[in-house]
């Protein structure tokens, strides 16, 4: 079936089922009814720690076949995975599903559990190092599930997808089963993503390397979400789980198209008191963010919020008065841990809230401006984040879908080239962020406004902003590099992204030796 971006995709894909699908950014409607997990009681001075994760299994009967969560605030520092499925196999579990919110290099090790069955299914935002690597290659049985941010609370509210056992990395907990992720020796600030888990899995685990004496306040999860505690020595590495700084770039080009950015945004007329904002913790952004937060002072604007990934950046805003609040929902940097742990005006938040469209409270919906990159990004507005250039699995959806569909303004910031190859191209590889929630690109060379804001590209050329037609832009990328030829790719496909409604809007098929 030919979808609503023009990707043809079988109704039936073998190791997923039935397929759902993309049908436009707003087709989709929410119906039925919410899920909720078995009800779950405690005795009287019952004993909820347990000193370690075989202790665990074999307490619970864990058995194969069974779907296992886990969080990555971690992200490149983390070990529970790797310890959980070790034990998994130690006890000759098979078929376990694994869903991830994001998977990163120090994961690799799933890669001798796929191999030898442990592990036969993913659900992730995203795949980074050999792990990717290896799935593009046709690794898993069946094809992995990328997910959006807000796609993933969504799929467990409505009982689309289902948790047997949430294993949560917990920085800080007590023995009722308190979470905290602003302290400890492997304090990561916000937990947002594991909220849903706690809310939806039929058990809930917290993995601590840090337990503290009870009461732990305040508390991210609660211990009324929380089945058992198990300690552990070591959660992690903690240099791979934050940074100690996140830092605007001094690139010159990456300067360029953050001023520029910049000015659209001034231009646009939304920046005014109560903007709301959303960037990454990339340098171009940050130098994005910088020039906004330079105007915002000349002109005397206190914003509202700013939301998603927290950065120290943010934080210095936040506390010179520039926005009221930031929403927390992943924190990038040691000031953004701190400063949650500190500052009242620093709210974590779950990935529910954040992004799921199918609340009456979507954080994401009260954007004013987002801006997020891209690894290529097509004629029609399409952006691919997912894989490179050469097809290969190597970033995450997160939530670029869900801020672009959410935001009054949806910015793109790239280099018009990167490693020699043009960004602006026909059709991108892997569709993740339909054209239809795309309002502007940004280049080095100047920017192109999607057809379907004609207001913005007015205001755009009234402001002496230098505005081009996308197809200009790519011409020009192809005038400079040439015109990249085709990797091919296989027929098998290795992942389904998935849109943050739950339907299909594109795949990834096996990448080349």
């Amino acid at each position: 079936m030919i979808n609503a971006i023009g990707r043809d995709i079988p109704d039936y894909i073998e190791g997923f089922g039935q397929v759902k699908h993309y049908r436009g950014a707003f087709a989709t409607l929410p119906g039925g009814n919410a899920y909720g997990p078995p009800i779950r009681a405690s005795r009287p001075g019952a004993v909820k720690v347990c000193s370690g994760l075989e202790e665990l299994f074999k307490l619970l009967g864990l058995k194969s076949g069974m779907t296992f969560s886990f969080h990555h605030h971690l992200r490149n520092g983390d070990e529970v995975v790797n310890q959980v499925l070790a034990v998994a196999a130690k006890l000759g579990l098979k078929d376990i599903g694994v869903s991830l919110t994001a998977a990163f290099a120090t994961h690799a090790p799933m890669i001798g559990h796929i191999n030898n069955g442990v592990v036969t299914s993913l659900r992730t935002s995203g795949v980074y190092g050999p792990l990717a690597v290896a799935i593009s290659g046709g690794l898993l049985p069946g094809p992995v599930v990328l997910h959006t941010h807000g796609g993933r609370p969504r799929a467990m509210a409505g009982g689309e997808h289902r948790v047997d056992v949430a294993f949560v990395a917990a920085p800080a907990a007590d023995e009722r089963g308190n979470v905290s992720g602003v302290s400890g020796p492997s304090a990561c600030g916000s937990l947002g993503y594991a909220f849903s888990d706690a809310d939806y899995a039929s058990v809930v685990v917290a993995v601590t390397d840090n337990l503290v004496p009870f009461p732990l306040a305040p508390a991210s999860i609660p211990q009324n979400k929380v089945d058992f505690v198990v300690t552990v020595d070591s959660l992690g590495d903690p240099q791979g789980i934050v940074s100690g700084t996140t830092k605007v770039t001094k690139d010159p080009v990456g300067l360029k198209i953050a001023d520029t950015a910049a000015k659209a945004i001034l231009a646009s007329g939304l920046l005014k008191d109560g903007f709301s904002f959303q960037t990454g913790a990339g340098g171009a952004s940050l130098a994005a963010a910088h020039y906004v937060g330079r105007m915002m002072r000349e002109g005397r604007i206190r914003g509202g919020f700013a939301l998603g990934g927290i950065t120290g950046y943010m934080v210095d805003m936040l506390e010179e008065g520039l926005f009221k609040n930031l929403y927390d929902v992943q924190s990038f940097d040691l000031e953004s841990v701190r400063s949650l742990g500190r500052n009242p005006s620093h709210l974590e938040v779950s990935a529910d809230l954040y992004a799921n469209p199918f609340n009456p409270g979507c954080l994401v919906n009260d954007l004013d401006v987002v801006i997020l990159g891209a690894t290529e990004i097509d004629v029609g507005f399409n952006v691919n984040v997912v894989t490179g250039s050469d097809g290969v699995l190597m970033g995450a959806a997160g939530g670029h879908p869900d801020t672009a569909a959410g935001a009054k303004m949806t910015v793109i910031v790239t280099t018009l080239l990167r490693s020699r190859l043009p960004i602006v191209v026909d059709r991108v590889i892997a569709a993740t962020t339909p054209g239809e929630t795309v309002d502007v690109l940004v280049t080095e060379y100047g920017l192109a406004v999607n057809p379907e804001r004609p207001e913005l590209r007015e205001r755009f050329i009234k402001a002496g902003l230098e505005v081009k037609d996308i197809h200009e832009l790519k011409a020009l990328a192809q005038s400079i590099a040439g015109v990249p030829e085709r990797i091919p790719q296989g027929e098998r496909i290795v992942a389904l992204v998935e849109y943050r409604d739950g339907t299909i809007i594109d795949v990834v098929r096996e990448a080349a030796e």
